[in-house]
């Protein structure tokens, strides 16, 4: 018999412990790339997740009481490893309840979140193993929960979530790596840069998933991609743009000229 796809990945988003989550995630894609899981739409009701599966630390506070620290200690190059890779974390959950969450659609779109969620995986373990040379541990620091909030508030509607999630928090990153990476050669910490040299490469991907799915969602609903956009970018008091954006990599994730014209003129 078949595993059911939406059974299994909230299974998944459930998981607290770390090496448990990473390992049925990597069973997860690994069973439906050999055909054993069935996503037709079963009739268990469709959960709200206020908070998915994670192991006790780290300890969550807001955004605005992390502390900050300096690159050129260990300490600190330590506490934005951590930063990233508890985003990272997150990101799991994030692809796998993109894939819970919404029912009914294309086989190749569960297809695309798991190997999202497979390669965020990846992410966060090769950000760990860096922080454990370094001489900690996932959890020693304190974090925030920032993205986890966004998946709560477009739980209601996948369109919502293609526009806001991928399309906005984490095409941040794409903008945000290049000078991360650079401040951390600049101390000597080549090796992390090449971890999110890695990470880049593979988050424009991540992207490039939301635009295919949001364009789809779009086409679906007879709205426009553009203005629909700003328009959830305002009812959602969504984070605002910074820059520098990272053109290169925005366009290589799909986004259209006009798109990347309005991108010119949100940033601040």
């Amino acid at each position: 018999m078949l595993t059911n796809l939406f059974v299994k990945t909230l299974s998944c988003i459930q998981a607290c412990d770390v090496d448990y989550k990473l390992e049925q995630v990597a069973s997860l894609r690994r069973a439906w790339l050999a055909d054993e899981i069935s996503y037709a739409h079963d009739a268990t009701p469709i959960i709200l997740i206020p908070d998915p599966g994670r192991p006790s630390k780290p300890e969550l506070i807001s955004a605005l009481l992390v502390e900050k620290r300096k690159l050129s200690t260990v300490d600190g190059r330590a506490a934005l490893i951590h930063a990233l890779a508890h985003i990272e974390f997150n990101a799991i959950n994030l692809a796998l309840d993109a894939i819970y969450r919404f029912r009914d659609l294309p086989r190749d779109y569960y297809e695309d979140w798991l190997r999202v969620a497979a390669e965020e995986a990846y992410h966060f373990s090769l950000l760990r193993a860096h922080l454990q040379s370094l001489g900690y541990e996932y959890g020693d620091f304190s974090a925030h929960n920032g993205l986890w909030d966004m998946a709560v508030q477009t739980a209601h509607d996948p369109l919502v979530r293609m526009a806001l999630v991928p399309r906005v928090l984490e095409a941040r990153g794409l903008d945000a790596l290049p000078a991360i990476m650079h401040k951390l050669t600049s101390v000597g910490a080549d090796d992390a840069a090449a971890i999110l040299a890695i990470i880049l490469r593979d988050e424009v991907g991540h992207v490039a998933v939301g635009n295919r799915w949001y364009a789809y969602l779009c086409a679906q609903q007879g709205v426009e991609p553009v203005a629909t956009f700003r328009r959830l970018l305002r009812e959602y008091n969504a984070p605002k743009l910074r820059k520098p954006i990272h053109i290169e990599a925005r366009i290589a994730a799909g986004f259209t000229p006009e798109e990347m014209d309005m991108f010119a003129e949100l940033a601040n």
